[in-house]
């Protein structure tokens, strides 16, 4: 049997503990807001989409009244609509993108999506409270701003920080990465997603037979 260890709360911190975003989970606990204003317009725009965001996350999932499965469907709905999933998993494949048919193209962004969704979308359920603060934003160019925050812990310890890369250059603002403590979840899954297909001998089938086999099991317990 395929291993994909990708999603392993031990290894990511809040990005498995949100594709994530979410994640991360994607946006666990962003429900409160605070910091200084961005200095630019984009750099505003991009703060004021991470906020708006995080509100929609908060509110819609962390509902205790509905089901898992509608928390599965709202989350997917945000995901896809808050970030870049097309343009996030070709970078993630890399060259192996170019290789890919149009029918394992299409498999894998499907199985990328529910990776992402399925795996996080338990987080929201278990909110308590938590608190980010935007402390700045910083324009990389017309269409790049990173998105700079930290999560204050609940439960005690230091605020960990969270990054957010945003583009505008999607007719509106979609996050292309999150960073937790330094550590870039395209960048992770891109490392893991890669020794996959090199022990599968280049090949993008095994990839998709290993996230066929991670999304399985995660299912059984993705319903009431």
């Amino acid at each position: 049997m395929l291993s994909l260890n990708t999603i392993h709360p031990g290894r990511t911190g809040l990005l498995a503990g949100l594709l994530t975003g979410l994640l991360t989970g994607m946006a666990l606990g962003l429900a409160a807001f605070a910091g200084p204003a961005a200095a630019g317009s984009h750099e505003k725009g991009a703060s004021e989409f991470i906020q708006v965001m995080a509100n929609q996350a908060v509110k819609a999932l962390t509902d205790r009244n509905i089901s898992r499965q509608q928390r599965i469907e709202r989350f997917r709905r945000i995901f896809k609509e808050h970030f870049a999933v097309k343009p996030i998993g070709k970078w993630i494949l890399g060259r192996h993108w170019r290789r890919a048919t149009a029918e394992e193209r299409q498999a894998y962004l499907a199985l990328f999506e529910d990776l992402i969704v399925i795996s996080y979308v338990d987080r929201f359920a278990r909110y308590t409270g938590e608190t980010l603060t935007i402390s700045k934003t910083l324009a990389h160019s017309e269409k790049t701003v990173t998105v700079f925050s930290r999560i204050a812990q609940s439960g005690g310890g230091g605020p960990v920080r969270v990054d957010w890369r945003v583009g505008g250059g999607y007719g509106a603002y979609k996050v292309l990465d999150v960073t937790v403590e330094g550590l870039s979840m395209s960048a992770t899954l891109k490392s893991d997603f890669s020794s996959i297909i090199r022990r599968q001998g280049g090949k993008v089938a095994g990839l998709l037979e290993a996230l066929r086999q991670k999304t399985s099991s995660l299912r059984p317990t993705a319903v009431n």
